[in-house]
This record gives structure tokens, sequence and C-alpha cells, in this order.
């Protein structure tokens, strides 16, 4: 495997907005770094998509990000891990990190023995992985899974606090109300956004699970290993930059993404794949 530099970006890629909510995370946890996120807006959502369509366009933005000069890749969509993180890591140069695997370990950390509900997109939920990956952890846990397909393109129209998501989270929630979970992952980089309304929903006794942390722990321990942490010390310090790049829409992107990231967005570049 290529040895990229200390001073490369960290790639980060998403189906949307969504992967702001891990960007913040790398940013608070390793402020030293640089990172460059591409939101595939264009292409947004992954979810209902077939495996293969989310894999070919996992691996054309993850080899874009890699021709960028980046030292990793963190594939920030809950769905393009499940479908593609195998793929990357075989194809790609550089080490690539998904979300799934962190996110299944905080949930056994959280749980207190009763069943762990996941939602996340059609193509998440149905394709097992978090399931697989709790039960890796802990294989006794009973595991309730939902898909919730409408949660993104609320997130990705600043549906955050809204009627329409009220209502339409109390019905997707129902299941894992009647199956009183004692935890419930995230399975979507966007869901954080609707922490406020699902947690209404779920009630205070009902832990929810965020990857984000996870995953930004995950990726410092990686580069660490290789020796890609950027140097801080003396004058090699400097100051991170990053880049925020979107495949349709940038302005939108510009306007909405502040609010993932809980940092303004001053700049948003455009990039489409042909």
């Amino acid at each position: 495997m290529m040895q990229a530099s200390r001073g490369a970006s960290i790639g980060m890629f998403d189906s949307g907005l969504g992967g702001l909510t891990v960007a913040n995370a790398l940013m608070r946890r390793l402020p030293a770094e640089s990172l460059l996120y591409f939101g595939d807006t264009a292409r947004v959502p992954y979810g209902p998509k077939s495996p293969d369509t989310v894999r070919r366009y996992a691996l054309q933005i993850g080899e874009w990000l890699v021709q960028e000069g980046v030292k990793c890749v963190v594939v920030a969509c809950n769905t393009a891990t499940a479908h593609a993180l195998d793929a990357l890591q075989s194809t790609l140069s550089v080490p690539v990190i998904g979300v799934v695997e962190p996110g299944a370990r905080a949930a056994v950390r959280a749980s207190r023995g009763g069943p762990i509900g996941v939602i996340g997109t059609s193509g998440t939920i149905a394709s097992g992985a978090y399931t697989r990956a709790i039960h890796r952890q802990s294989p006794d846990i009973d595991v309730r899974a939902e898909a919730c397909p409408l949660f993104v393109p609320l997130v990705e129209e600043g549906w955050i606090d809204h009627l329409a998501t009220r209502l339409i989270a109390h019905d997707y929630l129902a299941p894992m109300r009647e199956a009183r979970v004692d935890t419930l992952v995230l399975g979507c980089t966007h869901y954080p956004l609707l922490a406020p309304v699902i947690a209404a929903e779920m009630g205070p006794e009902v832990r929810l699970i965020d990857s984000a942390e996870e995953t930004a722990a995950e990726v410092e321990r990686i580069l660490a290993e290789r020796g890609l942490l950027q140097d801080t010390s003396g004058e090699h310090g400097r100051e991170p930059t990053h880049r925020f790049v979107a495949s349709d829409a940038p302005q939108h992107f510009l306007a909405l993404g502040g609010r993932f990231l809980d940092v303004p967005l001053t700049a948003v570049e455009y990039h489409v794949f042909t």
C-alpha cells in the first residue's frame, strides 16, 4: 500500500450532506488534520439504489480522492460502507475506514442487555451489515432493524424540525418502541441531525448511537499506526485546510452544510463525474 505523507488531507465522502456529521467529529478529535470532503449530491440518496450501483459510485469517488492526494478515505456513508467497503479496501492504495463497525462497537458497549435497534436506509438495512457487525461483537444480542427511507430527503431539504418529519418518525419508530430496544443505532450519517425528533419518539431511557465519534477514533488509530498523523510540533505545525466538493447544487450544500458541520462553510467546489 502506497505511503502518503503526514501533511496530506483525510479524504471522505457521502451521498450528500450527512457525512458532514463525521467531518465534524474528525475536526474536533483531530484539529490539526486537513479534510477533503465529497458530497455526491447529484446522486443522493444512495439507500434505494442497487448494491452494484452504490459500489460503482463509491469506487469512482474513492479513486478521485486518491488522485487528489489524500492519505486515507473515510466512507462517511452507511449504505456505501455496507455495499462497497471491501471493494474500496481491495482497490484503493490508501487505508479505507467505514462507519458500520465503529457504530456496532459503540452500540454493544452502550446496550444494557435489551434489544439493539438499527435504523438506516433501505440499502443499509437490506444488506444486514449492522446485524452482522453487532453479532461479531456479541453473538447473542437481539437486533431489530428498520428502514427509514424518507429521513435522508427530509434532512437534505433542511426539514430537521418539521411536523411532517415528526409524523414520519412516529410511524417509522413504532416497531422499535414495541420491541423495547434500549439502544438505537442511527445507521445513516444523516440521522444525527434528526436526533432530537428521534429521541422524543423513543424516550429518555433509549440510548442513541451516532457512529461519528467512534469512526473518528478509528481514523486516529489507523493514521497513528501508519505514522500518518499530522505533525503538530514546532515549525512543522500548520493550519489545516478543508475543501468541500459537491457533484450538484453547491450553493444548496453551502447553505445547509454549516448546520451539519456546526461551523460556517465559506466555499463549496463543484465536481461532476461523467
